[in-house]
């Protein structure tokens, strides 16, 4: 897979943040608060934390928004260091942070890794010729999913920024360990002025990135929880009367069931029926009315809810009498 690179579409800054031991429930909801500030800024599609984890070391917070320009202005508004401000008592040394803008979206949630360089003017054609030699060596690895480089932003970041993604943390180190990496960071030892971030799976699609800067932020937990339900009643009322003949222990019967409608939900229930039902309110387009979406949404719930609520109270009470 070839390295891509990108005009000013959408943007996106990745920061991360040690939190001092003891201080992690204030700073999450410290974190909440500069989220939801962000969100009153032009621009804004949406913004994300993660915790640490094995493969993160730092708390990291994602940031989209529709432009560099609108990204810049919430970065460098008085409001974000205002919070900053305040917020200096919960960290652990200063932060680090990348900006990309545009790329293209993977399918699947995947190990992002994030790596920045300072390169001097002069040393932009030999920086692009080893970054592909890195990754035509790279995509013979397994578990390799893709890499792009984004080149600095005037203003708002002087380094390039290389994001590359492998399926597993298994296949990433077997990459990051091996003998042809050294080599190549041999060979670009004038290069080796570097940081780079590994960031776990958790994230899912929000390492996801189109080129028309038009993606929608992952849906809020509260809408994943409504979604689950959606699907949930109706596969798991079918599957309950679709067994009952069958006469099964009660413990039995709730093994079974929950295997298949943990496979119903994955391959049939929330690709075919709620990700059609409810798309656009889980992943509104950024330039309609999110307070519209957000009604038609809900309202696609509540009637959908009482079809199947009515359906099957007929079934089980009408119809067929269930002990």
């Amino acid at each position: 897979m070839t390295t891509k690179r990108f005009e000013d579409t959408a943007a996106t800054a990745i920061i991360g943040q040690k939190v001092l031991p003891g201080a992690e429930r204030e700073y999450e909801m410290w974190q909440e608060d500069v989220n939801a500030a962000a969100a009153h800024y032009a621009g804004f599609l949406g913004a994300e934390s993660s915790p640490p984890t094995p493969l993160q070391p730092d708390w990291v917070v994602v940031y989209r928004f529709d432009s560099i320009a609108h990204l810049q202005a919430w970065i460098n508004s008085a409001t974000r260091q205002s919070f900053l401000d305040s917020g200096r008592k919960y960290f652990d040394g200063p932060a680090t942070q990348q900006v990309v803008s545009g790329g293209t979206e993977p399918t699947d949630p995947l190990v992002t890794v994030v790596v920045t360089h300072r390169v001097h003017p002069h040393s932009v054609d030999d920086f692009l010729a080893w970054q592909r030699r890195m990754t035509q060596e790279e995509s013979r690895f397994e578990g390799f999913r893709g890499t792009e480089l984004f080149r600095p932003i005037e203003g708002l970041q002087d380094e390039w920024t290389t994001l590359y993604r492998y399926d597993n943390a298994e296949h990433l180190d077997a990459w990051l360990m091996s003998a042809e990496r050294q080599e190549l960071l041999a060979e670009g030892k004038r290069f080796d002025d570097y940081k780079l971030r590994t960031i776990d799976n958790s994230f899912g699609s929000w390492f996801a990135f189109e080129e028309n800067g038009k993606d929608a932020p992952p849906p809020s937990e509260t809408k994943t929880s409504i979604a689950v339900w959606v699907g949930l009643y109706p596969t798991v009322v079918l599957l309950s009367l679709a067994l009952h003949p069958v006469g099964m222990p009660f413990w039995l019967g709730l093994l079974v069931g929950n295997l298949l409608s943990s496979f119903l939900m994955s391959f049939v229930t929330m690709p075919h029926y709620v990700n059609r039902l409810l798309g656009r309110w889980l992943r509104p387009p950024p330039e309609e009315s999110r307070t519209r979406t957000h009604l038609i949404g809900l309202g696609i719930v509540t009637v959908v809810m009482a079809f199947w609520a009515g359906l099957f109270y007929l079934i089980t009470t009408q119809i067929w009498t269930l002990p």
